[in-house]
């Protein structure tokens, strides 16, 4: 299968059957740049809050568009950035689905998603500086490094990422 094209992922909007997706990209494996594992009680929460993610944000399950099957999961929400209301996005691919340029084209339908809003002027994501694989799907989906930033996440855990952003007016 050819998977250049953006159009061979759709964004499903996040759903209270998908929590078992959140199970599956929480291995060690899947979140060691991102402060390791969350317990149960954490998974739920995430759950609730992407479930309570209101418009113009929005948690998304990615499929593949010929087959509806599950690959992994993006999505776009507000945040404060340098005293400025922003868009932060991030995303995640399951290890079977790695290495196809998935994530690069899930990343750009957000793009286009957090366009379409027309809240924010910028949508920013914040991969681990040592996270290859993330920043590169910056780079594909169209983001502009700006450099690098100490940028808390999760909550209480600090880490050295890459500021990269979009222009949505230019996207």
């Amino acid at each position: 299968m050819d998977i250049t094209d953006a159009r061979q992922v759709r964004l499903e909007p996040w759903a209270e059957g998908d929590l078992w997706l959140l199970h599956r990209t929480n291995s060690p494996e899947m979140t060691d740049h991102l402060g390791g594992p969350e317990t149960q009680e954490q998974l739920v929460a995430r759950h609730r809050r992407y479930l309570a993610v209101e418009q113009p944000g929005q948690m998304y399950r990615v499929t593949l568009a010929d087959t509806g099957e599950t690959v992994g999961s993006t999505g776009f929400w507000e945040r404060t950035w340098q005293k400025a209301r922003v868009w932060e996005a991030g995303w995640g691919v399951l290890p079977e689905f790695q290495g196809r340029g998935l994530a690069a084209q899930a990343a750009r339908a957000v793009v286009e998603a957090a366009a379409a809003a027309r809240t924010h002027r910028y949508l920013h994501a914040f991969p681990g500086v040592d996270h290859r694989a993330s920043n590169e799907v910056c780079r594909k989906a169209g983001f502009e490094l700006l450099g690098p930033v100490d940028f808390e996440y999760p909550k209480g855990h600090w880490i050295r990422s890459n500021d990269w952003r979009v222009d949505l007016g230019r996207a």
